[in-house]
């Protein structure tokens, strides 16, 4: 080992701590003067930035941007709120399994956001502990984004696998994250529907129940019987909790304090279904190359590759969704959506630029002495992505820094998607999470805690279970199929 990987390792490592202290945007920037060290100070060739990564981003969060500001992810949301009314009794299941199908189909966990208060009012109505679905709905989502076609970590997948000699192309991770991630969400829901005490013998909620700070489940059912359902009327109730938190409201406190209304409209229907038709499109021709234009390359006729099939795809989509729903364009980059994408964006490009240029200098000594490692003890793979994404709280980012490690050091591409998808859901080790800070103030009844010890949130248990099996269930599948 050398002076210079040892000095270059510690600029790396220190670019990374810095970058997820600072946060957001922070991660890229930070990335991007770890390059500059790298390439002035030690000399070393600049690695190649992600360009295909970025072309997918920032198409992809266009088009979901563009179906925001015409309603679509308000559609989607009563649609999924639709589907937890039906089986109440099962909502432990039924929830994460339903918000999942919905981040693949957006390519974005903030989708959870409005679907929390509703988890949190179907569990309480019908006398069941709301942290046991909310917890594994939020958790869920730390690795959907594994196994949706249109999300920043799958695009950063995508420029690293679908490549000689790899060739793992987007239908080929699909097959193994789908089912890794879906018998990961069914074993969580099963364990921590037996978690915790239920309600009618928790000592606090109780306590809460008698001394009329909030209402009891068969009042808030009996009331809401009594009255048209949300789900059935097209809008949903989405409370901010700070109605409850500040006392504002007199009396007994309701599970569901109106704030704000989500209406599903046809402009809105019309947007989600033309985006979802673009994830299908998308799905399609990753599963059946033939159907991509082929153009000749060195002799051969090759078929465009994925990056730019998404990206054209997206584009179009957000085009017809323009035509169709009548969005005001000039709202689009003020949706959450936009937003997010673009810090995203910007922390993946730094970070990948950084980790290109690190792993260029020193293939030779990671493929000899980590390879080593990872053919012994596969499971460190795992481990160094579920540590990075629980210190970066992003998935895509994980990927970047970890993935072409992985890779170079010869693991197998079907054990690493496997493990990989698992290994996301590190992003909710620590309780810092927007959906997970979100979770905890829905529940009023106060059984979704926070904690205050860094590791003791009703979120920790629930993300272990999920990771570990979906990280063991998709390694098997990759070793098998892969």
């Amino acid at each position: 080992m050398s002076v210079s990987f040892v000095l270059e390792a510690l600029v790396v490592i220190a670019c990374i701590v810095m970058g997820t202290r600072a946060g957001g945007v922070g991660v890229g920037l930070w990335g991007g003067l770890g390059v500059g060290v790298l390439v002035f100070v030690f000399r070393e060739p600049p690695g190649e930035p992600p360009g295909s990564a970025m072309l997918i981003i920032l198409s992809v969060v266009t088009a979901a941007a563009m179906m925001q500001a015409a309603g679509g992810i308000d559609w989607m949301v009563l649609q999924a709120a639709r589907v937890i009314e039906r089986r109440p009794n099962q909502i432990t299941t039924i929830a994460p399994l339903t918000a999942f199908a919905f981040s693949i189909g957006s390519g974005t966990g903030n989708i959870l956001y409005p679907l929390l208060p509703v988890i949190y009012d179907v569990s309480y109505r019908n006398n069941i502990r709301p942290a046991r679905p909310l917890t594994v709905t939020v958790v869920q989502s730390g690795m959907a984004l594994a196994a949706s076609p249109v999300s920043a970590a799958m695009a950063a997948m995508l420029t690293l696998t679908d490549v000689a000699p790899f060739n793992l192309g987007l239908t080929q991770i699909l097959s193994i994250t789908l089912p890794a991630c879906v018998i990961g969400i069914v074993v969580t829901s099963l364990v921590v529907n037996r978690m915790w005490k239920d309600l009618d013998d928790d000592e606090d909620v109780q306590a809460r129940i008698a001394s009329g700070a909030l209402e009891a489940p068969a009042i808030v059912a009996a009331r809401q019987h009594a009255t048209t359902a949300p789900a059935a009327t097209g809008t949903t109730t989405v409370p901010t909790g700070t109605e409850a938190a500040t006392g504002a409201t007199p009396g007994p406190v309701s599970p569901a304090p109106a704030s704000a209304q989500l209406t599903a409209t046809k402009e809105g229907r019309n947007a989600a279904l033309a985006f979802l038709a673009g994830v299908l499109a998308i799905v399609v021709l990753g599963l059946f190359p033939d159907l991509r234009p082929s153009f000749e390359t060195d002799g051969e006729s090759v078929p465009i590759d994925m990056t730019t099939t998404i990206s054209i795809v997206m584009f179009v989509a957000a085009v017809v969704i323009m035509i169709i729903a009548r969005p005001d364009v000039k709202t689009v980059p003020d949706q959450s959506v936009f937003k997010a994408g673009m810090v995203s964006a910007i922390a993946l490009f730094g970070i990948a630029w950084l980790t290109a240029t690190f792993i260029n200098a020193h293939e030779e000594f990671i493929v000899e002495t980590v390879g080593s490692w990872v053919t012994n003890y596969v499971f460190i793979f795992a481990v160094a992505v579920f540590i990075v994404a629980a210190l970066t709280t992003s998935q895509s980012t994980a990927t970047r820094t970890i993935v072409p490690i992985g890779l170079a050091a010869g693991l197998a591409p079907g054990v690493l998607t496997g493990m990989w998808a698992g290994a996301l859901g590190g992003v909710y080790t620590l309780p810092a999470n927007g959906t997970q800070i979100a979770a905890a103030n829905f529940d009023l009844t106060g059984s979704t805690k926070l904690g205050t010890k860094l590791l003791d949130h009703s979120f920790f248990v629930p993300m272990l279970i999920m990771t570990v099996t979906t990280v063991l269930v998709g390694a098997v599948i990759g070793a098998v199929f892969y």
